[in-house]
């Protein structure tokens, strides 16, 4: 699917696929950063129009991140069939890999925030238009994270809720992101209007949220720039079927 470019030698994808992961990473650290920014910019009383500027750019440095992910899932060695370096594909479909699945939900609920992120500029909207063109998809982006989250967590520990694993980098890195995945949900909840005032739930607790939130995802992302690209996420022999 998509384009492809010549067949690359073993060492050519690995020099491909570490490009990419610090892509992926340097993207998640400047998106995370940027909403961490415009939190700490709401909560200050910034005007919206600015905070929503700055939620937006970071927004788009988290769908590069996303698709980036994606890609790494894709053109793995152990992703395709043979388990032998093949051609680089810009898109593809594994939905019996967890890590696919997880990948290409993450990058999906970059894309749900962004039409929470282009609606919030729309001005005098009604209570009702609120919850849904902005609050609605935030919350379908969250839960689209924290499934992500989930499915990663189970691709590598084979169960969720296994003992943590100190000396696995990977474990980390989903670890505190799920935890910013947990955060985002909990100002997603906050921020929801009520029809009868207007006003959100808790505009404190939606601003503190997606600020620690969007710390943790940068955290991640910086932790990510160390992961060497076969680390411990990518060196399991087999992830296990979704079906």
């Amino acid at each position: 699917m998509g384009g492809s470019a010549p067949t690359p030698t073993g060492s050519s994808l690995h020099s491909r696929l570490r490009r990419a992961n610090f892509v992926a990473a340097t993207a998640f650290l400047i998106g995370g950063s940027l909403f961490a920014i415009g939190a700490a910019l709401a909560q200050a009383g910034v005007s919206e129009t600015a905070c929503a500027g700055v939620y937006l750019v970071g927004g788009a440095f988290f769908s590069t991140g996303g698709y980036v992910s994606v890609l790494q899932v894709i053109n793995e060695p152990e992703g395709g069939a043979t388990g032998r370096p093949g051609r680089w594909r810009w898109w593809g479909g594994q939905p019996r890999r967890l890590q696919w699945l997880s990948a290409a939900a993450l990058f999906v609920g970059t894309l749900v925030f962004a039409i929470n992120l282009v609606d919030s500029f729309i001005q005098e909207l009604s209570p009702a238009g609120e919850d849904r063109l902005v609050w609605s998809p935030d919350m379908v982006g969250c839960a689209l994270f924290l499934i992500s989250g989930h499915l990663a967590m189970v691709g590598i520990s084979g169960d969720f809720w296994r003992v943590w694993r100190r000396r696995d980098l990977g474990w980390w890195i989903i670890a505190v992101n799920q935890i910013g995945s947990i955060l985002f949900m909990v100002s997603a909840v906050a921020a929801f209007v009520r029809p009868s005032t207007g006003d959100a739930l808790s505009t404190g607790i939606a601003n503190w949220g997606t600020l620690t939130g969007a710390l943790c995802f940068a955290v991640g992302g910086l932790m990510q720039e160390f992961e060497h690209p076969h680390g411990p996420r990518r060196r399991r022999p087999a992830q296990p079927s979704a079906a």
